[in-house]
């Protein structure tokens, strides 16, 4: 997923850049003049279990009153290994963007990304779970006050023996929407899950759906649960800092998770 940086900019405010640690965030809202803030990089990493290759994206904050043109770091030495004995290099392929060329996404395996840009070293750790069946993905109606719209529903079983973490990316009509959505199953462990991606804009006839379903670790899942609430992507905003999951106070995140998809159009 390509990660949205307009709104990492206009909550720079809430981030507080040099609060976030690997594993913890600093939940104090910080004052700091958002137009000499130090620049600081953004990884983006995900890799999955299906085929390769992977990418990982870096990229450098601006000042908030610069135009939304986030530079690219090019130049970077980029690593991913994992804890069955593969370490791979990875190449830049355009300028801020590099791909894996060995090492394979498998479910329970941990990888870990070393990423030297800049002279600074960021390093991060993800363990991909073992992947969840997507069952169905149906239409459901929700009816308002004066219309009913129309949104995707992903309908699977939960499994009981350990905790899930879901993350859901919606694409519609080949547009990857921006909308969040990650849940747990606290409430829900080994039940039947139907659960509805109510995006901001409803869905209208005749447009083409599709839903990947991701397999997140806890990191990952803090990491964009905490985004979301920090961006407005949720109903009552609390505001909060993204928990990152990368070392040295870089933004962004590393994912290991599975992928599941299905696909509809709306009749």
């Amino acid at each position: 997923m390509t990660l949205n940086f307009k709104n990492i900019k206009k909550y720079l405010w809430l981030l507080g850049v040099g609060c976030l640690l690997s594993g913890v965030g600093c939940q104090k809202v910080i004052n700091i003049d958002l137009n000499s803030v130090s620049p600081a990089i953004v990884i983006v990493g995900n890799i999955n279990d299906q085929p390769g290759p992977y990418t990982v994206t870096l990229s450098q904050t601006v000042n908030f009153s610069d135009p939304n043109t986030f530079p690219s770091v090019s130049g970077a030495f980029i690593t991913i290994a994992d804890n069955a004995g593969t370490t791979d290099t990875l190449a830049e392929t355009t300028p801020g963007i590099y791909h894996t060329k060995k090492i394979l996404g498998v479910a329970g395996r941990t990888y870990y990304l070393t990423v030297v840009a800049n002279g600074q070293t960021y390093t991060s750790s993800s363990t991909m779970p073992q992947a969840v069946t997507f069952d169905t993905l149906i239409i459901v109606q929700q009816i308002g006050f004066r219309d009913t719209n129309l949104y995707p529903q992903a309908q699977f079983q939960d499994p009981s023996a350990i905790t899930n973490y879901y993350r859901f990316v919606e694409t519609r009509n080949d547009t990857i929407q921006t909308r969040i959505f990650t849940i747990d199953d606290q409430y829900s462990n080994g039940r039947y899950i139907s659960y509805t991606l109510r995006s901001d804009t409803a869905l209208v006839i005749g447009d083409s759906v599709k839903v990947e379903m991701q397999c997140i670790d806890q990191g990952t899942y803090q990491y964009f649960s905490t985004f979301r609430e920090a961006s407005g992507g949720q109903t009552n905003l609390t505001p909060a800092n993204p928990i990152s999951n990368i070392s040295n106070n870089a933004l962004g995140y590393f994912s290991a998770h599975t992928s599941r998809y299905k696909a509809l159009k709306v009749p």
